[in-house]
């Protein structure tokens, strides 16, 4: 890139290379700004003749067109691509989403990409025209070999980014008791309904029982046989480990027990089952807590019908001091 300066009849359509401010220091125009016919009529009214205006040379690509290249590959699902000012393109959720972040290969490619690129955390729960990641380059081009070379890996490797959409969501909650469920329910189900809504959603099946694996198993295998999307098991009590009463439960409802303990602070007893592609979450304590904890790290995932391995859990360990 190069700058020139020119006469400003002939500016209309170039970017400027520098800041213009008037008589008395107000900034008129900024660096970076298109110039049309309107601003090229104002700058002549404000007595320049020229400005100094930025020119592409060979091999270059303009800011714009290169952030907008990059924007197009780095994300897919609900997403929409918006041209901001200043060389940068915003991705946006086009429905209630969970953002799905490849962060190894985010980090490599902002490693050697000619430009910048930024997301939510991955896991990350986004409303509706919500930003979810943004693409910034260097001022006025970008050397046209190196934004290839970035194209040619986020082809071959990416999406860095997925919104993955959160549609009507069937949420099922089971509340257990040593001695009484309704005891269950009564101490979380405010909080449930707090932290349910924070997602967009509530809880639309809705049982209660004793902790005793006989009465646990037959009521997750009724929860089951509703087809929600995930069922959360809210116990007053706090489990030792996959072979404790709520772990008992879950297999011989005819789950597979995914993970016990979570590097996450608060929430590090998780436990979490899978009956198919059903997922079931307990966690003892989180339920009645309105603070931020593994719940909140894991519903908007679970929501969108992500199936968590437990490696991705193992990663939440990096941030997962939550307090």
């Amino acid at each position: 890139m190069r700058a020139r300066s020119i006469d400003v009849k002939h500016s209309i359509s170039r970017l400027l290379y520098s800041t213009i401010f008037t008589s008395d220091h107000r900034k008129l125009f900024g660096k970076g700004h298109l110039i049309t016919e309107e601003d090229a009529a104002m700058l002549q009214a404000a007595g320049l003749t020229n400005v100094w205006v930025a020119e592409l040379e060979p091999g270059e690509v303009n800011e714009d067109q290169a952030v907008m290249q990059v924007a197009g590959e780095i994300g897919c699902g609900s997403l929409e691509i918006q041209l901001a000012a200043g060389g940068r393109a915003n991705l946006t959720a086009t429905e209630p989403c969970c953002a799905l972040v490849d962060a190894q290969l985010l980090k490599e490619i902002n490693y050697v990409g000619p430009v910048a690129i930024a997301t939510l955390v991955n896991f990350s729960y986004a409303s509706t025209g919500q930003r979810v990641a943004t693409v910034k380059s260097i001022p006025f081009s970008v050397p046209e070999r190196q934004l290839e070379s970035m194209m040619v890996q986020l082809r071959e490797r990416g999406p860095v980014l997925q919104a993955r959409p959160i549609r009507a969501p069937k949420v099922a909650v089971l509340y257990c008791d040593p001695v009484d469920g309704e005891r269950a329910r009564g101490l979380f189900e405010t909080v449930m309904h707090q932290r349910l809504d924070r997602f967009g959603t509530n809880a639309r099946v809705i049982l209660s029982t004793v902790e005793q694996e006989g009465p646990l198993t037959r009521s997750l295998q009724q929860l089951i046989r509703s087809s929600p999307s995930v069922v959360l098991i809210a116990s007053t009590t706090a489990p030792a480990g996959p072979d404790d009463t709520v772990g008992r439960a879950m297999v011989a409802a005819g789950c597979l027990i995914e993970r016990f303990l979570a590097p996450v602070e608060m929430g590090n007893l998780l436990l979490l089952a899978y009956h198919g592609d059903l997922p079931m979450i307990a966690s003892p304590g989180c339920y009645r807590s309105a603070k931020p904890n593994v719940l909140d790290l894991l519903l908007p995932p679970l929501l969108a019908r992500y199936r968590i391995p437990s490696w991705d859990i193992t990663c939440l360990g990096h941030g997962g001091l939550l307090a």
